[in-house]
């Protein structure tokens, strides 16, 4: 079957076509991005602007669109932390019902984290025993630990790179004295989450997953994504600990010009850098595998091995 994934992110609206069965590994056939910056658009009293629902609604009419004329069949749509963290989340909701008769599911954190699990578990397989999976996104962290496509245990923290970005680093190039409390700050957050999560077991393998570890794997040496999903990626939390001492002294246009950094992401490499190694150090792990299958297919995942469809899924 062919779908339309489409993905309301933190950052950027995502919408993935792809050509999927039962027992096969999801094959993208076409992908777009608007970035819209959604967590940008929650005023003071916690709604979503105007101008952001505005952005919103029209970018799924158009991406609808594209899905339609792409043939897909169905349309998995599904938001993440800013539509969820929204207190107007069901007037948009109902908005985009309304422009594009589709129903967007808004996930839980813990869902994000367990979907993920799905989808790393399919990649490495069951010989890879217990596995901590990390995904750190424009407004939350997502962790779990198992050795099942259903994790033993997930978490969800409000310690994205987006959210951090705008509450902790204001200034270009960032202040060396705030780094440096929000690295004890971090540590604090992370101590009791990281101890419920290592309770089940200690990991035969810790993977990261997402584009800022993607991110963080490729600035501190890693193949590049044109190489292809297949060749082996990692991160160590000792070169992302040297990573932050450079990228914390540039300026967010000089981070914009490394190679593996898109402009949209220049100003939080440098929060996303310090939650992962923040977590790293929590969980007493040096090294993770970087894995090229995360939320998105997870969610594509959890469609094929339901059947009739679930929720998440509309007929056009």
């Amino acid at each position: 079957m062919r779908l339309g994934v489409l993905d309301v992110g933190s950052n950027t609206v995502h919408m993935l076509v792809v050509d999927a069965q039962a027992g096969g590994a999801p094959t993208a056939m076409s992908s777009t991005k608007a970035v819209l910056r959604l967590a940008e658009q929650i005023d003071d009293d916690g709604r979503m602007t105007d101008h952001g629902a505005d952005l919103l609604v029209s970018t799924i009419q158009d991406f609808t669109k594209i899905a339609v004329s792409s043939g897909c069949g169905e349309i998995m749509a599904f938001a993440t932390s800013a539509v969820r963290d929204a207190t107007n989340t069901d007037e948009v909701l109902a908005r985009i019902k309304k422009t594009s008769d589709l129903d967007v599911t808004v996930l839980s954190g813990v869902d994000e984290a367990r979907l993920t699990c799905l989808a790393v578990r399919r990649w490495y397989g069951w010989q890879a025993g217990r596995i901590l999976a990390l995904d750190i996104g424009g407004g939350s962290l997502e962790m779990s630990n198992g050795v099942d496509e259903e994790p033993d245990i997930a978490i969800s923290l409000p310690l994205g790179a987006g959210r951090l970005t705008r509450e902790w680093i204001q200034d270009d190039p960032p202040d060396r004295r705030r780094i440096a409390v929000l690295r004890d700050w971090l540590d604090a957050e992370l101590r009791g989450p990281a101890k419920d999560l290592k309770a089940p077991g200690k990991p035969h393998l810790a993977v990261g997953s997402s584009k800022t570890f993607r991110m963080l794997a490729r600035l501190t040496g890693a193949a590049p994504s044109s190489a292809g999903p297949h060749i082996q990626r990692t991160v160590t939390q000792d070169g992302i600990r040297q990573l932050i001492a450079f990228i914390s002294r540039m300026t967010t246009a000089d981070r914009a010009e490394l190679e593996g950094v898109s402009a949209d992401r220049a100003p939080q490499v440098v929060a996303g850098a310090l939650v992962a190694e923040a977590t790293m150090r929590a969980l007493g792990v040096d090294r993770l595998e970087i894995c090229p299958w995360a939320l998105r297919e997870g969610v594509i995942l959890r469609r094929l091995d339901s059947e009739p469809a679930g929720p998440m899924t509309i007929a056009q």
